[in-house]
């Protein structure tokens, strides 16, 4: 009996997959169970147009996340943090403090687990810091430090 699983099943396949299996396994196990569909025309054909509608909504997540991208180049956020004897940096600069200041700044929401620093910025000048905004997008923001 041919099913569609609805859902991830262990040694059998993804969801979405249309996959063989013997007529008890898919009434006792798949179906009971609500694994999966029996693969009649009907059922084929829902999932021809669910699997339309998600990649028009991967492709539409894509788009605006290629324009936020762009926008994030475009601008740029100044933080100042206390420097200390000779010049250094007093503390540092977090992904938290970042998107508290392009929120403040640019008047956009840009959530802080987005933004990839390898390590806390401990330096003054200009830094361009990596947003993945998507995966397979990823912005740069620049950031200024200054002396407070």
């Amino acid at each position: 009996m041919k099913v569609i699983l609805l859902e991830d099943v262990k040694a059998l396949g993804k969801k979405g997959q249309v996959v063989e299996v013997s007529d008890g396994y898919a009434k006792n196990f798949i179906l009971k169970k609500k694994l999966g569909l029996e693969a009649t025309g009907a059922n084929m054909n829902d999932l021809k147009l669910q699997k339309a509608r998600d990649e028009k909504v991967a492709q539409q997540q894509l788009d605006a996340a290629k324009e936020q991208a762009a926008l994030l180049e475009e601008k740029s956020v100044t933080l100042s943090i206390k420097a200390g004897e000779g010049g250094k940096a007093f503390g540092s600069v977090s992904s938290k403090e970042i998107a508290a200041a392009y929120k403040e700044q640019c008047n956009m929401e840009i959530d802080k687990k987005k933004i990839q620093l390898p390590e806390s910025i401990k330096t003054f000048g200009m830094h361009e810091v990596p947003v993945k905004l998507h995966p397979q997008v990823t912005g740069k923001l620049h950031v200024k430090v200054v002396e407070a």
